[in-house]
């Protein structure tokens, strides 16, 4: 006696209609389309507010320390760095000075006031430029064309951006 023996016989499926599969899936088409159009309309919108946000104009002092950056004469061709150097720690002491006058910055010297500028902003990257402090001790410091260029990018940013 085989046990399948005793089974009834398969059944073969009739016809069952493809929509609706379950009751309710009706309504997933048209959230699928609300869907696709809310995620193309936020799109849009940040593409056009990114595009659209005008830089933040700066306040007088960043200003004021920004065109006296400027005028700074930088020392191309070999021309002797220490001078440049102690007006651009200089202008720094200054700002940091009149931004945050409870932090004694002013004392700070070597890498601690370096880190101290990181600090403010990061985005300067202004520890890796040691010359800053270093370069107005030294009897005659020269930079390259591409130090003195990245160095006056990096006081720029700072003097713009730190907090």
């Amino acid at each position: 006696m085989n046990p399948l023996d005793g089974l009834e016989p398969l059944i073969a499926p009739a016809a069952i209609p493809w929509w609706p599969p379950a009751p309710g899936w009706w309504c997933l088409p048209p959230l699928l389309a609300l869907l696709a159009w809310a995620l193309w309309r936020w799109w849009r919108q940040a593409g056009r507010k990114v595009a659209a946000e005008p830089e933040q104009p700066l306040d007088p002092l960043r200003q004021s320390a920004l065109e006296e950056l400027a005028r700074l004469p930088k020392p191309y061709d070999g021309a002797p760095a220490g001078a440049w150097l102690q007006e651009l720690n200089g202008l720094l002491k200054r700002l940091c000075r009149m931004h945050y006058p409870g932090d004694h910055s002013h004392t700070l010297s070597g890498r601690a006031w370096l880190a101290y500028l990181d600090n403010r902003c990061p985005a300067a990257g202004l520890t890796r430029w040691m010359i800053l402090v270093e370069g107005a001790y030294r009897p005659l410091c020269k930079l390259d064309d591409k130090a003195i260029n990245g160095l006056y990018q990096s006081v720029d940013t700072w003097i713009r951006k730190h907090v």
